[in-house]
């Protein structure tokens, strides 16, 4: 079974920075693109940061500058580095993987990350 497991989510302080990371279990995987996406109260599910498999990266203009995605194709991860985080941040983050070969979109389970005094 394919899971997604996601790690690093918590309470941070504005101008804090947080570090998200996401594991692929389950089998061998032929991953295409590996990221993040989140999804606050009462909004759409939106895409954060993204990796592809020719090295290509491509953010939010909300989080531009701000955050870097790099990821480890031999561990099958993905790490979601967030720094001068906002309020605005706070959200459900969930990571996301697309398998080529199997054709299949997976999602973890979201993790919170809350931006509060």
């Amino acid at each position: 079974q394919v899971q997604l497991v996601e790690s690093g989510g918590g309470l941070v302080q504005p101008g804090g920075s947080l570090r998200l990371s996401c594991a692929a279990s389950g089998g061998a995987f032929s991953i295409y693109k590996m990221g993040w996406y989140r999804q606050a109260p009462g909004q759409e599910r939106e895409l954060v940061a993204i990796s592809a498999n020719d090295g290509t990266t491509d953010y939010a203009d909300a989080v531009k500058g701000r955050s870097t995605i790099s990821r480890d194709n031999a561990q099958d991860t993905v790490h979601l580095q967030m720094n001068s985080l906002k309020p605005d941040d706070t959200a459900v983050y969930y990571c996301y993987m697309y398998d080529w070969r199997r054709g299949q979109a997976y999602w973890g389970p979201g993790t919170q990350v809350t931006v509060s005094p």
